[in-house]
């Protein structure tokens, strides 16, 4: 199943709802996560609008960067990559262009399939796929342990993947 990535902004929110984005919107949003190969036609029945006008706003909404992104959600462990881990990361200074040089490095990195830069304790965390321990443990070489501003990383090793999803929560937005 594909979905959309989806991006609310907050910047000029009244009400939580960002000051573009009208229930047609939000209603076009909330059925491209479920599902993005959900025809206009049906989407414009759904939300009683023409598909020419579905389309139009879909491709504002894409234009404007609220649609991030259009992808497949694939299953790591059914193409060979069934070990998830969470990584958090401290870091030894902030200061900019260490700070800078450790986000490019980790963005970088295929096997990191999201990261935050955190408040707390950690600064960093990773939710990183791998094929096996001894693949991890290569990564932990070239990410953390050359990483001169690494100061420590602490490893959490999935044992169920219990809810993954990049869907935003639209409906309670609505106006």
């Amino acid at each position: 199943m594909q979905r959309f990535c989806v991006e609310v902004g907050v910047q000029d929110a009244v009400a939580g709802i960002p000051s573009d984005l009208d229930r047609f919107d939000l209603a076009i949003l909330e059925i491209l996560q479920q599902d993005n190969t959900t025809p206009q036609r049906v989407i414009g029945e759904k939300v009683n609008l023409s598909a020419a006008a579905v389309h139009r706003r879909i491709r504002r909404l894409e234009a404007d960067g609220v649609i991030a992104g259009n992808v497949a959600c694939v299953d790591p462990a059914r193409v060979g990559r069934p070990i998830t881990i969470v990584v958090e990361v401290g870091i030894e200074s902030e200061r900019l262009d260490l700070l800078d040089a450790t986000k490019q490095s980790f963005s970088r990195a295929p096997e990191v399939q999201q990261c935050f830069y955190v408040t707390g304790e950690a600064d960093f965390v990773l939710i990183i796929t791998v094929a096996s321990m001894g693949e991890y443990e290569a990564l932990t070489r070239r990410l953390f342990f050359q990483n001169h501003n690494v100061k420590r990383f602490r490893t959490l090793v999935v044992m169920d993947r219990i809810k993954t999803s990049l869907a935003v929560p639209l409906t309670s937005m609505q106006k």
